[in-house]
């Protein structure tokens, strides 16, 4: 049925080990596609081309609550390097198989800023630009210079500049119905030999005094953000979670101003559009579910964003705990959460 290699398709396969809520579901066909011709080749056959496609990459940004009935796609690209320096400032593209904290500490040991203060985020490259991944006060589309990805409907690739890629609060064009064809298949950057560091982010600049550095480099920036995240979130090598489940609610600055009159210990922070960013965490904490369990499907006991599988929860399961969370915190405190990982 297919020119591509035997080894690179697999047929009706659990995807557990493939997603870091390690929860089992099965995907009738699975592809591994590490160059472009192959995808060109496997796409243009009738019987792939018609099924419902799935993108999934590091697999810590999903929830699966049900088999998936159709062609999941593992794109592997792989590939680091240095394409043009400006100066200072130096261009770097990266393949979207590539791991994210990979690329981190490869763009460190180069000698280049930018993106310490995104280390140990889990996932991989073509994530990135996607959720448009951000942690201690930076994100992705700081970098960003511009994205590749294939084009389905055209049968090539193309480069979406920054200005085009629509970055927002963990949003981007890629989670829109126009990107329904597109695959990304690797991201253009742009770092620096002479970073103005980003310290103020909660916690960091502490970490950093605990650790007795006073002028940190940006991998010393690095380092401390790695102990900051190992502290604070649990490792999904040791139980499975996918990071921050929702993501933190922008609400009118009339509302938010409301809800910290009578709640004054709830975080908020200004958005650039007069709005205000509450934290998510607090609003979940607050309902009392910071540690809570229902069977196997729970909350960390070490953040309060972040929902755990504690062995053999379903997908199913871990989706019901979310919505009980969203519907609590609807009902104390009037405010939506949404998830940040996409739910199958």
């Amino acid at each position: 049925m297919s020119s591509l290699p035997a080894c690179r398709l697999q047929y009706d396969v659990s995807l557990k080990a493939l997603n870091t809520f390690g929860v089992d579901a099965y995907a009738a066909v699975l592809a591994h596609v590490s160059d472009i011709r192959d995808l060109q080749t496997l796409l243009s056959q009738k019987h792939f081309a018609n099924l419902p496609r799935l993108i999934l990459g590091g697999g810590s940004n999903i929830l699966f609550t049900r088999d998936f009935d159709g062609l999941v796609l593992l794109p592997e690209f792989r590939g680091m390097a240095i394409t043009r320096e400006d100066g200072d400032l130096v261009h770097v593209r990266a393949g979207a198989g590539e791991s994210w904290d990979a690329l981190v500490r490869w763009s460190l040991a180069q000698g280049l800023g930018g993106l310490e203060n995104l280390a140990l985020i889990p996932g991989h490259v073509g994530a990135a630009p996607i959720q448009n991944i951000g942690a201690y006060g930076i994100e992705f589309a700081e970098v960003c210079a511009a994205v590749e990805i294939y084009d389905i409907s055209l049968g090539s690739t193309r480069l979406l500049a920054r200005e085009q890629c629509g970055f927002g609060y963990r949003h981007s064009i890629f989670k829109t119905p126009e990107a329904a064809n597109w695959i990304v298949t690797a991201v253009d950057i742009v770092l620096t030999r002479r970073r103005q560091l980003r310290l103020d982010y909660a916690g960091l600049r502490e970490q950093l005094q605990a650790q007795n550095i006073t002028t940190p480099t940006p991998a010393e920036v690095a380092d401390a953000v790695t102990q900051l995240r190992l502290r604070k979130l649990p490792n999904p090598a040791l139980i499975g979670n996918a990071g921050s489940f929702f993501k933190n609610p922008i609400v009118p600055d009339a509302v938010a101003r409301q809800l910290q009159l009578k709640h004054p210990t709830l975080p908020g922070w200004p958005t650039t559009d007069g709005q205000k960013k509450l934290s998510a965490a607090w609003l979940i904490e607050s309902c009392g579910f910071k540690g809570f369990r229902d069977g196997d499907a729970g909350v960390s006991s070490q953040h309060a964003l972040v929902l755990v599988n504690h062995g053999n929860a379903s997908g199913a399961q871990v989706w019901a705990l979310a919505q009980r969370i969203q519907a609590g915190v609807l009902q104390h405190f009037g405010v939506q959460l949404l998830p940040e990982p996409m739910v199958i």
